[in-house]
């Protein structure tokens, strides 16, 4: 189960709170922050701490949680050291956990939450819902006996209280159009995977795309499949798509770059605060595709493993990045437990592109770094590379070729490509990814025994391009939202619109593989990286 993604705005800033660093599964010798008579025992101040807690405990007039008074100093101890370094409390840290880890106990649905309801978008196929019948389109209104509904209702409730124990017991009553009563389901939780790659596909005759969303526990063997896949389809040539990918482990970066380079080029390296904590990775030569051409598209949201897999491709002069300059993280996080199975995720180490550089953007003032990318927007960076200086010699590098690179914050592509304005005006902004997802979902709700008898992609495109669904947006745009209709701006963005509408709605009957397909038909970047390869 997972919520619905929002490709098309800057809803992915959550990509600040990712981290990339090693994970571990036990540490020993850990050292206890507090619990109990517990205190620190590192250093001096860290025991002034453990004294205050303790003299909390022993004489403050009144009988207070010490642990509640820990979960709260925590957070505001680690704000004073780097972006990435966080607390996790144990519900947070399994949340957080669950995508990268591949797999997590639920009961198999998307979902969306529309008027204050929770509305199935899709069944995992499967997956438990499946199995007892649940639908798309079903709305989820009671959940073991207890109303469903309201404003209270968002998407961490939700999730919180559909996944749990594997062979656990959830209650849900479903309400169905066509039917006069609710409909009550027992579902047993199970296992749900988390796939790493959104869609494996021959986008041209020979020319092999890979969308990547995450560098997780399986990762490298879901992308070694799809290349594989894609190779025994006629794939020559590949291109991979790490756009809004927030990174992840960084063994599966270097897994998967392994798989490009030749033996002993190098992939990245790590240091952390004395010269003896570097790490230096190199392929081992025993890759599957050293030899096939590769094109790399990142953008503004690609970050630290997503950076790691580009730079390496950049300064081995291995492929060619493609898009727009990437986030710019590029620090390493351990996770070391502490009681109540929480944990802090510190930063113990930077990592380094093979030519040197640094990819990690200053970040000494909070509030530069946070509105970061704002300002890249709002200096017109995003349209045109030019307004983007690198003027520090100190950040100027070169790759094994004698290319030119850059430090200093992110990967800058070497085939510049800004955002999309083709068809965006004022009066497509007015409408919003919010209102575009809300009548795709209104119309598929309102249609969906029609839709259901188109058996490919096609099809349904075919149909829905016959239905005028752009008026039929702005009709609904002006009751719903107040938006009123301006019919020459509504032309102008027409092929903008009915793409994004029948990426939507395509994506109830088949998934991210046929959302993201059609997205990638008038994609620019995608475009770029295509005919860049077509001309080889």
């Amino acid at each position: 189960m997972k919520k619905i993604l929002y490709p098309f705005g800057l809803a992915l800033a959550v990509v600040v709170g990712i981290a990339i660093g090693h994970r571990i599964t036990q540490m020993q010798n850990t050292t206890r922050l507090w619990g109990g008579r517990n205190t620190f025992s590192t250093s001096a101040e860290a025991g002034k701490f453990g004294a205050l807690f303790n003299l909390i405990h022993d004489k403050y007039v009144d009988s207070v949680d010490v642990d509640s008074i820990a979960e709260a100093a925590i957070p505001t101890i680690l704000e004073n050291l780097d972006p990435h370094t966080v607390y996790l409390s144990n519900t947070d840290m399994q949340i957080a956990n669950d995508d990268l880890e591949g797999s997590f106990s639920g009961i198999g649905v998307q979902f969306s939450i529309e008027e204050d309801t929770v509305m199935i978008s899709n069944v995992i196929s499967g997956g438990p819902c499946e199995k007892k019948g649940v639908r798309a389109g079903d709305r989820i209104v009671k959940v073991d006996d207890n109303d469903f509904t309201g404003k209270s209702i968002n998407n961490n409730f939700v999730v919180k209280t559909l996944r749990g124990k594997k062979g656990s017991h959830v209650k849900l009553g479903i309400f169905r159009k066509g039917n006069k009563d609710l409909i009550d389901f027992d579902i047993v939780r199970d296992d749900i995977s988390v796939s790493s790659i959104d869609i494996s596909y021959m986008i041209a005759p020979e020319v092999g795309f890979v969308r990547v969303n995450k560098f997780g526990e399986n990762t490298y063997r879901e992308f070694m499949q799809s290349l594989i896949s894609l190779k025994a389809k006629g794939a020559k040539r590949f291109i991979v798509d790490l756009r809004e990918n927030p990174g992840g482990y960084l063994k599966a970066a270097i897994d998967m770059v392994n798989e490009f380079l030749m033996k002993d080029q190098k992939i990245v390296y790590t240091r952390g605060r004395t010269d003896k904590d570097r790490e230096d990775y190199f392929a081992n030569g025993k890759g599957l595709f050293q030899d096939y051409p590769i094109t790399v598209l990142i953008n503004e949201w690609s970050a630290s493993a997503s950076e790691i897999f580009a730079g390496a491709m950049q300064d081995n002069d291995r492929g060619t990045v493609i898009g727009r300059r990437s986030f710019g993280k590029g620090l390493v996080q351990q996770s070391y437990p502490l009681d109540n199975s929480s944990e802090v995720r510190l930063t113990i180490a930077r990592y380094y592109t093979p030519s040197g550089r640094c990819i990690q953007k200053p970040y000494k003032n909070e509030k530069i770094y946070t509105d970061e990318i704002m300002e890249r927007y709002s200096k017109g960076e995003m349209e045109d590379s030019s307004k983007y200086k690198h003027d520090d010699q100190e950040e100027k590098f070169t790759t094994v070729g004698g290319r030119v690179v850059y430090g200093g914050g992110g990967i800058t592509p070497d085939v510049f490509v800004g955002v999309n304005k083709q068809g965006v005006n004022s009066y497509f902004r007015a409408l919003n990814d919010r209102v575009l997802y809300d009548f795709a979902f209104f119309y598929t709700d309102s249609n969906r025994e029609h839709l259901l008898k188109y058996k490919t992609k096609e099809d349904l495109i075919r149909f829905l391009n016959s239905q005028g669904l752009e008026q039929k947006l702005a009709d609904y745009a002006k009751k719903k939202a107040g938006i009123k209709v301006n019919p020459t701006m509504l032309n102008e963005s027409k092929s903008l619109i009915q793409n994004r509408l029948n990426a939507c709605i395509v994506r109830s009957f088949f998934g991210d593989e046929g959302f993201f397909s059609v997205l990638n038909e008038i994609d620019p970047v995608v475009k770029k990286a295509l005919s860049f390869n077509l001309e080889k």
